[in-house]
């Protein structure tokens, strides 16, 4: 009876040293600390769907995201595997408590798993906000050219349509045959490429021009593509042809 036992013992601890490899969501590299840091600023309570994403990011390449969303949930009727499980579970509440900023870290403090944390910093930080669409919609409505170059543009409006999408809560899953979904979706990319369009400097109406007479409309980043070689035609044909050439012409001037 105690060959058996001791059989059975020895061959759970087997499984389980099997069982949580590398590969498991239990896993705990070497290389893991809970001083890691896993974005490089604190969330203080603003921008928290870039910090949100940058998180995830971070989770998914250390297979820990089930333990925020509830799927990698604690086993019961085996210690080991549920050791293991306490083991990660605070490691991914250490790494959650090094990126949020003191007084929202001592917040969070007393939850016993980083699911339950995640859960609070949505429910306080994670709705969409009525002003903060306001704010995004009315940034990129004033946005123009100006004084930038198409790169520093493209770049600002880009980073706003990104922002805008991460608080756009409609997301479709369905299988679309009538090309539905496909339509919608160039819609979206004919609207903002006409807005970034709308919004370059004059001296590029002829390259704005022919973009438009493009059938179909060009993706955005087709065009951005397009306006850079523009961009460089000009600063080719403004360069001086030879390096003294500017410094000849104003000598003359001057001379005169």
């Amino acid at each position: 009876m105690g060959d058996n036992t001791e059989t059975n013992q020895t061959a759970t601890a087997v499984v389980t040293i099997e069982t949580v490899n590398a590969s498991h969501p239990y896993f705990i590299s070497p290389s893991d600390t809970p001083g890691m840091q896993l974005v490089n600023s604190p969330f203080d309570g603003k921008s928290f769907a870039g910090w949100k994403r940058g998180m995830l990011i971070a989770f998914s390449a250390k297979n820990k995201v089930g333990f925020i969303d509830g799927s990698s949930s604690k086993l019961s009727g085996n210690s080991d595997l549920e050791k293991a499980w306490s083991r990660a579970n605070s490691m991914v509440i250490a790494w959650l408590l090094n990126s949020l900023s003191k007084e929202i870290s001592e917040s969070v403090i007393y939850f016993t798993t980083a699911k339950d944390i995640w859960n609070d910093l949505e429910a306080r930080f994670g709705q969409s906000s009525g002003a903060k669409l306001f704010q995004l919609q009315k940034e990129l409505s004033d946005l123009t050219q100006g004084a930038s170059d198409i790169t520093t543009y493209y770049t600002k409006m880009k980073r706003l349509w990104d922002k805008l999408e991460s608080l756009d809560s409609f997301i479709c899953s369905c299988v679309c045959t009538c090309e539905a979904k496909t339509k919608m979706l160039k819609a979206k990319q004919d609207e903002k490429l006409v807005k970034f369009l709308m919004g370059l400097n004059d001296i590029y109406c002829g390259a704005r021009g022919n973009i438009l007479m493009i059938s179909p409309l060009p993706f955005v980043a087709n065009a951005y593509a397009l306006l850079m070689q523009e961009e460089k035609q000009r600063e080719m044909h403004s360069t001086p042809k030879y390096p003294g050439e500017t410094s000849s012409l104003l000598a003359a001037g001057q001379g005169g």
